[in-house]
């Protein structure tokens, strides 16, 4: 009795301890799942590429409004998971498209947090001519940021492999012909190693850290088509240089519009998809030139090969910028600034004086003081009796001994003219007159000359 008694005693103990291990064994499980607070997205791209305004679309409305600043920015991103009933904050940060920014990233992607960092590398579709030296300007200064971390090869190579992984799990799904990958594996899950090969430009420049391409302003494509004549075979050249940039770094690609709000739900979608292993049962799309959505890993060059079937009138095979080059500016010649150039002293001198030795003789200026003389002599013989109107005073010497008024306004005037030219002509000499004695008095001859032309008019009225 005694020893059955233990025995059951021993069997209740046991079901105890198994009891408790599978609680623990569930909550582990469920800590495993929850949304990790420590990830973050930093977003880089050129100025004016759309950055802040894609931010600002994915953020949830009544959010404070985001405004563009400088250098590096921070905002958040409010998580829910529906299923867990479980919130989070994505942390995001904006870095400036100037290259002297460059240097910030130290603060964003660090040894400790390299791992749980997304990049988003944002360019201009209004710009198509820089998008592809854009990203592989923004490639180039992620990859010497990581090396400067100082990280071990042992963490590199499993940052790598870990982009492969995630690479081949959504093509093993793909290649199947089963629906898109609806989750991620849950962090720390073991599972098999992959096996499928790797194409031969496939994961060339893998950096180890998620990457998705965005085309901004994917809206603009359709003033590319009216003002600078681009036709469906640029977009499709222009297309499949981008697809050939994300399978060789392995990046997602998504053509958005914070205009026209296209695709950016799709691109919060995509991004807690990657991030928290969150369902994504959207299919790519490759039809709709504007909203082009091709996650990674479903890409491969067969399907990028398709695309050179629709360019006929060029090589597909040609360098980007032989077909996607910056437009010459249509704008009129008359609308360019006219630059100020300043006249030589010499030369203004020069063509002033040969203005006034070709003033009209000085009847035509003596003409409007005759014209004045003539009114005055009508209006003093109106004045007169008649017995004075006829006759000469006794005494007064007859008109013809006074001197012409004409005569002297033209004498004035040529005199005046005279005094001027010689001004000038001093200027004009000015090395050659230095020292010479005269030269003070031709100056105050012309500044009484002015003088008394300035007055002639005051006293005329």
């Amino acid at each position: 009795m005694a020893d059955d008694r233990e025995d059951n005693l021993f069997e209740k103990d046991k079901d105890k301890e198994n009891f408790w291990k599978q609680i623990l064994n569930e909550v582990s499980a469920q800590s495993l799942r929850r949304l990790a607070p420590n990830k973050r997205v930093l977003v880089l791209g050129d100025d004016g590429c759309g950055k802040t305004s894609l931010i600002t679309r994915l953020r949830t409305p009544g959010d404070d409004e985001l405004k563009k600043g400088a250098g590096l920015e921070y905002t958040y991103l409010n998580i829910h998971d529906e299923e867990r009933d479980e919130h989070t904050r994505l942390s995001i940060w904006i870095q400036d498209g100037d290259k002297h920014y460059k240097d910030l990233l130290k603060y964003v992607v660090t040894k400790d947090t390299v791992k749980n960092v997304t990049i988003i590398i944002c360019v201009d579709m209004a710009k198509p001519w820089n998008i592809i030296d854009s990203l592989e300007n923004w490639c180039r200064i992620l990859r010497e940021h990581i090396h400067s971390l100082q990280l071990s090869a042992k963490e590199l190579n499993e940052m790598e492999r870990g982009i492969v992984k995630e690479f081949q799990d959504f093509q093993k799904i793909d290649i199947t012909d089963e629906e898109p990958k609806s989750a991620r594996s849950n962090p720390g899950e073991e599972e098999e190693e992959p096996v499928l090969p790797l194409g031969e430009n496939v994961l060339v420049d893998n950096l180890g850290i998620p990457v998705v391409v965005v085309a901004a302003k994917s809206d603009h494509m359709s003033v590319l088509e009216k003002e600078w004549e681009y036709r469906e075979e640029h977009f499709d050249f222009l297309q499949k240089h981008l697809r050939n940039f994300c399978l060789r770094c392995g990046a997602g690609l998504l053509y958005t519009s914070s205009k026209e709000s296209c695709n950016t739900s799709l691109l919060y979608k995509y991004l807690v998809h990657r991030i928290y292993g969150f369902s994504l049962t959207v299919q790519p799309q490759v039809i709709e030139k504007d909203a082009i959505f091709i996650p990674m890993g479903w890409d491969n060059e067969n399907k990028i090969k398709i695309l050179d079937e629709h360019i006929k009138t060029f090589n597909s095979a040609d360098s980007f910028k032989d077909h996607i080059s910056k437009p010459i500016s249509r704008k009129p010649i008359s609308q360019e600034k006219e630059a100020v150039v300043v006249e030589d002293e010499q030369q203004f001198l020069e063509a002033q004086l040969v203005i006034l030795n070709k003033a009209p003789s000085s009847s035509s200026s003596a003409q409007r003081p005759q014209q004045q003389a003539e009114h005055r002599s009508s209006q003093r013989t109106q004045m007169l009796s008649p017995g004075q109107r006829t006759g000469q005073r006794q005494g007064i010497p007859s008109a013809k001994g006074k001197m012409d008024p004409t005569k002297t306004a033209a004498a004035a005037q040529n005199s005046s003219e005279t005094v001027l030219a010689n001004f000038f002509n001093s200027l004009l000499n000015k090395n050659s007159t230095k020292g010479v004695k005269g030269a003070p008095a031709n100056r105050s001859d012309v500044q009484a000359e002015l003088e008394k032309m300035s007055k002639k008019p005051k006293e005329e009225k």
